[in-house]
């Protein structure tokens, strides 16, 4: 690995509402080109993660680095870091509709680059080569409302793929997606990430972790990290999955129903 990671954090905890934890003493570095998976049970901080490295909350304690400077709400303040910050990570959250919301998938793809002040003539060519690139040039036209579950989630990732960013954040993003469209986005990830591009994921797809990875950090429900390794070393070690709550330790039929529920023989 690079000795300079794209981004890092160091010692980072943070709370909501000032109480509740959902980052305790995270120290982390992503490294340029790799294929990261954040792994754990609902609530451990994977999410908080991610909004972490995209400069949507700032650490109670510890320190986040993105390309060799600190991301803080003060330095994001500023124009020219926020725009070279904006620019260069992009995060496609779970749920599509909180991420889409212009009145066209055209305007909707366009927002980013319009807002990052880029000319209307250069932002017209990268949405068209966006829509083009996606195959959803037949739903420019179209209200996101009025769009699939499949469909949103492509016209969200061709929103962040507009700016041509150079690390991808994704939180679950195979979640609550038919087989088709999830085989799809998988297979773009990989494509992504072989064109350049760093992926930080959040994900419980044990299954395509192999395709999906090429490292892991597994969450505890403390919201700690505490193991790191390569898809194969994490999905056999039984122990650590059961701790961290990923797979049952039991199996079905193991459990006997109390006898008010059971059902006479016929």
């Amino acid at each position: 690995m690079p000795d300079h990671p794209l981004l890092a954090l160091h010692g980072v905890s943070y709370r909501y509402l000032g109480r509740f934890p959902a980052l305790v003493d995270v120290s982390l570095a992503v490294h340029e080109g790799e294929k990261l998976a954040l792994l754990g049970a609902n609530g451990c901080g994977k999410s908080t993660l991610l909004k972490v490295l995209d400069g949507l909350v700032f650490p109670d304690e510890g320190i986040y680095e993105a390309f060799g400077a600190k991301v803080t709400d003060a330095n994001l303040e500023d124009e020219q870091f926020n725009r070279g910050f904006r620019s260069r990570v992009g995060f496609v959250f779970q749920n599509s509709d909180a991420q889409v919301f212009s009145p066209t998938v055209r305007e909707e793809i366009a927002f980013g680059p319009l807002n990052m002040g880029l000319p209307p003539g250069v932002v017209d060519v990268r949405v068209a080569d966006t829509l083009e690139m996606l195959d959803i040039a037949d739903l420019a036209d179209r209200a996101p409302y009025q769009l699939s579950g499949g469909q949103k989630k492509r016209v969200a990732i061709a929103s962040v793929l507009v700016m041509n960013p150079d690390v991808l954040l994704f939180d679950e993003p195979t979640a609550a997606l038919d087989p088709r469209t999830a085989d799809w986005l998988t297979g773009l990830i990989v494509d992504l990430n072989q064109a350049g591009k760093t992926i930080v994921l959040a994900t419980h797809d044990l299954a395509s972790l192999d395709v999906l990875a090429d490292r892991c950090a597994v969450f505890s429900e403390g919201h700690r990290i505490v193991a790191e390794g390569p898809p194969a070393g994490v999905l056999g070690d039984r122990s650590l999955l059961e701790s961290v709550n990923l797979v049952g330790g039991g199996r079905a039929g193991e459990r006997p129903l109390p006898k008010a529920w059971r059902q006479p023989a016929k």
